[in-house]
């Protein structure tokens, strides 16, 4: 499957929403640290605007999801800063574990998610997330499809433009399958104990598909 991003407008909220969970569980921050690191992890698809960011803020809190401490300030006017209750921290884990399919599908959602993913303490469940991406990665897929409903493939592609669009983005699935089977690879030894594992398991070896 060639990953193709969704629109920036449909899943803006989304990624917003994981990405305040994803910062607050780390430490409480302040909106504006909260919103520079948001915008270190999300800006080169969309800027994050005061206007998205404090109505989702206070979403959330209305939600139990997080709440606003105040502090004194530097100069004359308090400062509030935000931190997960016991709620948000455990949605943030539920989000985690059990991703909506779009989560996985779309090239942008997942990204966010993957970026928080160490926050999963679990080991097996990490590599479940991913083996998900990768099943979805492993569907025959294409931008463009001919008249009979199949893929097209660059080789066939007469359109140059076209033709680059599908190589650029084989090259760049290409790569993610290949981080995504390392890192399965990885955690999934790591779920077990030392104990549970026989000699010839120590060493893992990343699993290759039949041909």
């Amino acid at each position: 499957m060639i990953a193709f991003p969704g629109a920036p407008d449909e899943r803006a909220p989304h990624v917003l929403t994981l990405a305040i969970l994803g910062f607050l569980y780390d430490q409480p921050l302040h909106g504006y640290e909260l919103k520079s690191r948001i915008t270190g992890l999300t800006g080169h698809v969309r800027p994050v605007s005061d206007g998205a960011l404090y109505p989702a803020i206070t979403r959330l809190e209305k939600a139990g999801l997080l709440r606003r401490r105040t502090e004194p300030g530097t100069g004359a006017a308090p400062r509030q800063t935000l931190e997960l209750t016991d709620e948000g921290r455990a949605e943030l884990q539920r989000r985690l574990a059990d991703p909506e399919q779009a989560e996985i599908t779309d090239q942008i959602r997942f990204f966010a998610l993957a970026a928080f993913l160490h926050h999963l303490a679990d080991p097996v469940r990490q590599s479940a997330v991913l083996r998900r991406r990768l099943a979805f990665l492993d569907e025959p897929s294409s931008f463009f499809y001919d008249g009979d409903g199949e893929p097209v493939r660059a080789e066939t592609e007469p359109n140059p433009f076209r033709r680059g669009m599908l190589l650029v983005a084989r090259a760049s699935t290409a790569a993610e399958r290949a981080w995504l089977a390392e890192t399965i690879a990885a955690l999934e030894p790591a779920a077990l104990e030392p104990a549970q594992l026989e000699p010839a398991e120590l060493e893992p070896t990343v699993r290759r598909r039949p041909e």
